[in-house]
């Protein structure tokens, strides 16, 4: 998932919104850790589950990454508005996770994630990775993931995701 997010990183420009969705342990936040390395920005991305937000700002000059967690919040948009995202959007890369039915609004072009995972790998380590988002190292290494990505409007229409893998 850390892989995916750096070559992930490679497309994304100021301006984009990414939508992550999966179960709890998918693996969101491993990506996003990995849109941080590559898109080369300051400080750990970890859970923003209890700050809501968090802004990781560039050292290379590239966008700084906003990283929202909208598990907590269920009001939809005027929720986010609060965070005050549409004001970070135009020169930011967002990464909302559990953002699906509550920040489409906020830009008619975004990427949406999906990562359905397949709890177990078959050699009786199941285990749920570390916890919710955590990246652990518990049997998560060995869990199968299917991600797909799906861009929406213009951004989108041309854009070549086939160099994610």
């Amino acid at each position: 998932m850390r892989e995916l997010g750096r070559r992930l990183a490679g497309l994304l420009r100021p301006g984009d919104l990414v939508l992550l969705t999966g179960e709890l342990g998918a693996g969101k936040t491993t990506l996003t850790r990995g849109l941080g390395e590559g898109l080369g920005v300051r400080g750990a991305v970890t859970s923003p589950t209890f700050v809501i937000a968090r802004v990781h700002p560039s050292v290379s000059g590239g966008p700084p990454l906003v990283h929202v967690d909208a598990y907590r919040l269920g009001g939809g948009l005027e929720e986010m508005e609060d965070l005050d995202l549409d004001v970070s959007l135009p020169e930011s890369v967002v990464a909302v996770e559990w953002g699906e039915g509550k920040v489409e609004d906020l830009s008619e072009d975004r990427l949406h994630v999906v990562i359905e995972r397949r709890l177990g790998n078959g050699t009786g380590a199941g285990g749920t990775g570390g916890g919710p988002d955590a990246g652990g190292q518990t049997g998560e290494d060995h869990d199968v993931r299917r991600v797909t990505v799906t861009g929406v409007g213009a951004r989108w229409a041309a854009a070549d995701l086939t160099a994610l893998g």
